[in-house]
This record gives structure tokens, C-alpha cells and sequence, in this order.
């Protein structure tokens, strides 16, 4: 068994480090760009995935949210939108690295609008705060940390803009079969331990996500990676 868990927290880890590498050349190759549609920028990152490594399968829907549409929780699906020239998009995929999860979110901010600016370099300073919350409480439940990521929000001057703030994360296709489930979710409805294993006696391991939404202003972003790991 430790050695399966060995394998399964390296492909992780794999997993989200080819997706980082994506987003990277999402930026490099301006993907992201004034006049495009959400819809079509989404699309050209599904296809830089696949030339870059043959990924054709994503666990969840392809989210690229520009505007009011990043206000906008995962569930909702807001018609598409034509990115402005001093717009806030945020990006959230899941690709299947050999069959197992990576979920990865970044926010882009064309343009020089403060406000946009700060919510974007705000998105990285919560998660961090975040993990050191949850890497300080061995026993620590996912209504604990949702509390925590709420807290964080206030403190920096934002709201969380869903129900909850990330989800368990592995073998595809964990979504389909744990997405009713309050305890695969940092949620204020999961009371149990993050660190726990599941029925199949492995390590639970868990994506943090950030959603803060400025409701005032009208826009949103969005950060995602690996918590456990």
C-alpha cells in the first residue's frame, strides 16, 4: 500500500505539473486576448493540450470566464462572452495526465485596472494562507477550512462566490462518482477530516480552490491547485 500511495501522490503531482506547463504556454502564446470569444479560447486550449500531450479527455467542463462572467460559481453556465480590452478572465481545466486528475485554475487581467490587479495578485496570497491553515491542523475537516478560506477573503477585502472552496482529487473520474457527496468537498456541510482515506483505504487528496468575486465592481478570480500534495 505505501508504495501505491508513493505512485499515486507522484502522478499527482505529475499530473498538476504538466498542467502548470500548460497554463504557462496559455500566457506565453496569448491565448488570452481582447476579441476572442471564452468559448473559442477555451477551445484553443483544449487543442494546445492535446499537441502538447495528446490529452483529449478533461474530468470537468472547460471553464474560460471573462467580466461578470466571473462571478459566476462552476455550476452555472453563462453565455458566451467577448473578452474586452480591459478585462479579468480567469481559466479552470481538468485534464486526465494517464488517467489520473489534474485541476488547475489561473486568472489573467489584460489591461492596467488597479482593483482587477490586486484581486489577481490576492488569488495566490489566500491559497498560501490557506494551506499553511490546513498543513497546521493534522485533524483539520473541510468545514473548518472553508471557514478559514472565508476569513482570508474578508481579510483581503473579497467574498467567496460558491458553496464551496475545493474537492477531493484523483483516479478519473472521481466527479462521477463522489459529486453529490458533501464530504468530497471544503464545504461548511463536511464536518469529517480532510486526512482520512476513502473506501478503498487510500489517502484522500484534495485540490484548494479560490473563488473571490468583488460583487460591487462586478468581476471575479479564480486559483486551483493541489492542497495534500
Amino acid at each position: 500500500m505505501a508504495d501505491d500511495e508513493t505512485t499515486r501522490a507522484a502522478r499527482l503531482l505529475d499530473a498538476q505539473a504538466k498542467a502548470a506547463r500548460l497554463f504557462a504556454e496559455i500566457d506565453k502564446r496569448g491565448l488570452v486576448a481582447p476579441g476572442q470569444g471564452e468559448r473559442a479560447v477555451s477551445d484553443r486550449v483544449r487543442d494546445l493540450a492535446n499537441e502538447l500531450f495528446g490529452t483529449t479527455r478533461h474530468w470537468h467542463k472547460r471553464i474560460v470566464r471573462s467580466g461578470p462572467n466571473t462571478l459566476a460559481p462552476y455550476k452555472e453556465n453563462p453565455p458566451d462572452r467577448v473578452i474586452g480590452v480591459d478585462d479579468i478572465v480567469f481559466a479552470d481545466f481538468g485534464p486526465i495526465f494517464e488517467e489520473y486528475e489534474a485541476d488547475f485554475g489561473r486568472t489573467f487581467v489584460l489591461g492596467d485596472d488597479p482593483v482587477k490587479r490586486r484581486l489577481r495578485d490576492d488569488l495566490p496570497k489566500v491559497f498560501e494562507a490557506g494551506k499553511r491553515f490546513f498543513e497546521s491542523d493534522p485533524d483539520i475537516t473541510g468545514k473548518a477550512l472553508y471557514a478559514e478560506v472565508e476569513r482570508l477573503a474578508a481579510g483581503f477585502g473579497w467574498e467567496l462566490g460558491g458553496w464551496h472552496a475545493g474537492h477531493l482529487v484523483g483516479e478519473f473520474p472521481h466527479e462521477k462518482i463522489d459529486g453529490a457527496d458533501p464530504e468530497s468537498y471544503i464545504t461548511p456541510a463536511n464536518d469529517t477530516p480532510l486526512r482520512r482515506t476513502d473506501k478503498a483505504g487510500r489517502h484522500c487528496h484534495w485540490i484548494l480552490e479560490i473563488h473571490l468575486v468583488d460583487r460591487e465592481h462586478g468581476f471575479g478570480g479564480f486559483h486551483e491547485e493541489l492542497l495534500t500534495l
